[in-house]
């Protein structure tokens, strides 16, 4: 999502550092194997799922192509849907997808982003079926779904909010205690919806969603381009906003409403929503991308030691592969903001993960 981003600002920071080509090493992604051809026969994580059906979730996807009138397009981000997808329905629940629209929504696909499960899910003959057919939003019969899961993608700034599809849906699961879950940007289906009462559903919840530090980094000019920043939008009806480090793993739960900061959070926002409809997930291998997130986590909360033992520790007791290119991704937004010792610390992480 923010690498094409980085490794460009990349080649103009390296010259700060005498090895600069080691720099760049650490940004690109190791590739032994080409995962794009995987089916969701290749997956093991489906073959040990549960084959009884246990319910129904709805995953919403926006409709809107183009950031209002900025020229730049838009569409859901295909990783928040797949991997949800995959967790929803190893776990034993059918998934619909719908969309305030219907028919083939947008898509964002960011190759460097895409990991096994994405490719099996475009490989899906029957999760594709199901994406170029979404379900209209006005036609979905809230009653059929045990929880409803809103996928980000910034286009859901603009078709989401104002949906009343949308807001019926969320406060018909909210009033019979069933699970309500959004990723990203998928919290702009919340914003709007009022409860029976009159009050913002909302008010007094603590939640996750896309931060105004992650938007503006990325789009400088975003206050302009969208309808409002999602983190602002939330605040302003009342809830309690909790922010986690940029880009890292953030998912808050208040009741049977769950939410999730960015992309890296989506498999924990799933895991979470499996056990709020009251089962334990199914055992799952966690990725690369999982694992340097915990180790940037650790980072954040207890330093540079901790999180470079941690490392060691990792590789060292499992056969896990630590994605370093997204630790030193992390390297880079640290030196674009000019934090010397914290770039440093930080590319030393991601050299040992690559090691």
């Amino acid at each position: 999502m923010i690498k094409k981003i980085l490794l460009g600002a990349a080649l103009s920071i390296v010259c700060v550092f005498a090895a600069g080509a080691w720099v760049i090493s650490l940004l690109l992604p190791d590739q032994a194997t080409d995962p794009s051809a995987t089916t969701p026969g290749d997956l093991a994580y489906l073959e040990r799922g549960i084959t009884q059906s246990r319910g129904k979730i709805l995953a919403v996807v926006t409709s809107t192509d183009v950031m209002g009138d900025s020229g730049k397009t838009t569409g859901y981000e295909l990783t928040e849907l797949s991997r949800a997808y995959y967790v929803f329905s190893a776990n034993g629940f059918t998934v619909d997808i719908a969309s305030p629209q219907g028919g083939e929504p947008p898509v964002v696909i960011d190759d460097e982003d895409m990991g096994e499960f994405d490719f099996a899910f475009l490989n899906d003959p029957v999760a594709a079926a199901k994406v170029r057919h979404s379900l209209p939003i006005a036609e979905v019969n809230p009653e059929e779904y045990a929880a409803v899961y809103f996928v980000g993608g910034k286009g859901a700034m603009w078709d989401f909010p104002e949906s009343q599809p949308i807001q019926n849906i969320v406060r018909e699961l909210h009033d019979d205690g069933k699970v309500i879950a959004a990723v990203c940007h998928g919290p702009a289906a919340l914003v709007n919806v009022k409860l029976g009462n009159g009050e913002y559903l909302l008010k007094d919840k603590k939640v996750s969603g896309f931060t105004n530090e992650e938007e503006l980094f990325l789009i400088a000019d975003a206050r302009s381009i969208f309808p409002f920043l999602l983190e602002d939008g939330m605040r302003e009806h009342g809830a309690t906003v909790e922010t986690g480090p940029a880009y890292l793993e953030q998912i808050s739960r208040d009741g049977t409403l769950l939410t999730g900061q960015n992309p890296w959070s989506v498999w924990a926002l799933a895991e979470a929503t499996i056990e709020e409809l009251g089962y334990q997930p199914i055992p799952r291998k966690k990725t690369g991308d999982e694992y340097s997130t915990q180790i940037l986590g650790t980072f954040e909360q207890d330093g540079y030691r901790k999180a470079r033992a941690q490392t060691a520790f990792i590789l060292d007791n499992s056969d896990a592969v630590i994605n370093h290119s997204l630790i030193a991704m992390h390297a880079i937004i640290a030196a674009m903001k000019m934090e010397v010792g914290r770039t440093l610390q930080l590319l030393s992480i991601a050299a040992g993960a690559k090691a």
